[in-house]
C-alpha cells in the first residue's frame, strides 16, 4: 500500500482526535501542585497521551510539564516536538474556539494549526510507520509540551529528565523547513509619569494587540484631531463618556509578534493618536518617541538586518497597575547577530525622565546551513510529496522548541501562502493540508531513520 493510501485511511481518525484536543482550553493557567501550567494544559496532555496509548505507543508523562509517545528501540532518538498549549482566544470568532467545526474544507478552532493539528498529524505519521512494519533501530519519540507559548519550561524539563535528541524536528513553523530562527529579546516599559486614568490592551506579548481601551479626562485633548488621526489611518474606534472621563476603544488587527507588520497595533495607534491630538502626557511622549508606529525598532536605534531578515519589534500588552503603566516589548533580531550587539545599540535609548525600558529576557538565534544533513533530509521529504523543488528552507522571526534542544529545526506545519490566522480569531487549517502534513512527516521520519 502506498503511503498516501495509509494517510487517507486515517482521515476520520485524525479529525476525531483533533476535535478532542481542540475541546480543551489549554491556555496556561494558575500553577497547581500537579499541574505546573494549570489544569487546562494538564488535561489536554492526558488526553493526548491517552490517544497515543490507544494507537499502540509507549507513553510517558513527565510531571505534567510534557509527555511523550514512543515506538522503536535503540540508543538514538528521533524527536518530533509539538505543543498542546495555545494562546488566548481573544475576540472576533465566528464559532466557539473550543469546538472544532468544518467549513469549506477547513477545520476551525484554537490550536488546529498552532499546534494541535500538527501534533495529531505526527501521531498518525507514527502510526503509519508502525503499520508499515518498518524495522526501527532508533526510537521515534513524539514529545508534547504544555507551555511553548509562554516560555518553553516544559521542554527544559524534558531535556533535564531525558536529555537531547539525536535528530528531529518541531512541526511548528513552515514548510519546507526553517533553518534559522531569529534571536529574541524581551523588554518591559515602565512609567509612573502619566495622566492616563486606565489603559488595557493585548492578550499576549507575542501577539500584535488588536484591542486597546484607554480612559482619560474629558477635554484633555482635541477630540476632533484624535478622530481625524484614526480616520486617516482607517482605524476603527469608539468613544464613550463616563462622568468626567472618556473611555476610548481602538480596534487593531492581530498577528504574530514575529511579523508585526502584518498586523495593526491598537496600542500604538491609540497613543500616537492622543499625541497628535495634543494630549500632554509624559508616558505618551515616551512611547511615541521610543516605539511609535514603527515595527523595526528604528526609534530605539536597532533597525538592523542581515541577508536573512530585519529586526522586528512588537508591543503586545499594556496595562496600568498601582499608578504605573507597564507595556511588554518583543524584539526579534537577525540570525547572524547576538543579543549583546542589539542591546548595546539601544542602551542609550532605554531611559529618560518619562520612562524606562527594562530588558528581562534574551534568547540567542538558531542557524543550520541548508546543506546540513538534518535540513537536507527534511527538505527531500517535502520535495518528494509536493514536487516543489523551487521553494527553499527559510529563516523566520518566530521562536520554536528548536532553540531549546539540540539537533532540531522547525519543519512545517504551515505551507507557503496559506493564512491559517495563527494567534488570531478564526484559526483554521485546510483538511487537505493536514493530510499532506501526515504524508510529509511519515517520509521525513523514514529518512531520519536512515544511517
Amino acid at each position: 500500500m502506498e503511503i498516501k493510501q495509509y494517510v487517507e485511511n486515517y482521515r476520520q481518525q485524525l479529525l476525531d482526535y483533533l476535535a478532542k484536543l481542540v475541546s480543551f482550553n489549554s491556555v496556561e493557567g494558575k500553577s497547581e501542585i500537579d499541574a505546573p501550567f494549570g489544569k487546562g494544559p494538564k488535561d489536554c496532555l492526558h488526553e493526548a497521551l491517552k490517544i497515543c496509548k490507544e494507537l499502540g505507543f509507549e507513553t510517558t508523562n513527565l510531571d505534567n510539564y510534557c509527555g511523550y509517545a514512543q515506538i522503536g528501540e535503540g540508543e538514538q532518538v528521533i524527536g518530533i516536538l509539538g505543543h498542546l498549549d495555545i494562546v488566548p482566544c481573544g475576540e472576533g470568532w465566528d464559532s466557539d474556539p473550543f469546538e472544532m467545526v468544518i467549513r469549506d474544507g477547513k477545520v476551525y478552532g484554537r490550536g488546529v494549526s498552532d499546534d494541535k493539528g500538527a501534533v495529531v498529524a505526527s501521531m498518525i505519521a507514527l502510526k503509519i510507520i508502525k503499520d508499515m512494519g518498518i524495522k526501527l533501530d532508533k526510537r521515534i519519540r513524539l514529545i508534547m509540551g504544555c507551555n511553548e507559548e509562554t516560555g518553553s519550561k516544559c521542554l527544559a524539563h524534558y531535556v533535564e529528565c531525558e536529555g537531547h535528541i539525536d535528530m528531529g524536528f518541531t512541526p511548528d513553523g513552515e514548510f519546507p523547513g526553517v533553518h534559522g530562527e531569529k534571536g529574541m529579546i524581551g523588554g518591559l516599559i515602565k512609567s509612573k509619569n502619566t495622566k492616563i486614568i486606565d489603559i488595557k490592551g493585548g492578550i499576549a506579548s507575542n501577539v500584535v494587540c488588536n484591542h486597546c481601551m484607554i480612559k482619560v479626562e474629558k477635554n484633555s485633548f482635541s477630540k476632533r484631531a484624535f478622530e481625524d488621526y484614526l480616520n486617516n489611518n482607517d482605524i476603527e474606534y469608539a468613544i464613550d463618556e463616563e462622568d468626567d472621563a472618556l473611555i476610548i476603544n481602538v480596534k487593531g488587527v492581530a498577528a504574530h509578534a514575529s511579523t508585526p507588520q502584518m498586523g495593526v497595533n491598537a496600542i500604538s495607534y491609540t497613543l500616537c493618536a492622543l499625541k497628535a491630538a495634543g494630549f500632554n502626557d509624559s508616558f505618551v511622549d515616551f512611547y511615541c518617541s521610543h516605539i511609535g508606529l514603527e515595527t523595526n525598532g528604528k526609534m530605539l536605534g536597532i533597525d538592523v538586518s542581515d541577508d536573512y531578515g530585519e529586526l522586528t519589534l512588537n508591543n503586545g500588552i499594556i496595562y496600568k497597575e498601582d499608578d504605573t503603566i507597564y507595556a511588554t516589548l518583543d524584539m526579534r533580531f537577525p540570525v547572524t547577530m547576538i543579543s549583546k550587539q542589539v542591546i548595546n545599540l539601544m542602551k542609550d535609548n532605554l531611559e529618560d525622565e518619562n520612562g524606562i525600558i527594562e530588558i528581562n529576557s534574551r534568547v540567542e538565534p538558531l542557524f543550520y546551513p541548508i546543506d546540513s544533513p538534518l535540513v537536507s533530509k527534511l527538505l527531500s521529504a517535502y520535495q518528494e510529496v509536493t514536487n516543489d523543488y523551487d521553494t527553499m528552507p527559510m529563516t523566520m522571526g518566530g521562536g520554536t522548541y528548536a532553540k531549546g534542544i539540540h539537533n532540531c529545526i522547525a519543519f512545517g506545519c504551515a505551507f507557503l501562502g496559506e493564512d491559517n490566522h495563527i494567534h488570531d480569531a478564526n484559526e483554521c487549517c485546510s483538511i487537505d493540508s493536514l493530510m499532506k502534513q501526515v504524508e510529509i512527516y511519515t517520509i521525513a521520519i523514514m529518512k531520519l531513520l536512515e544511517n
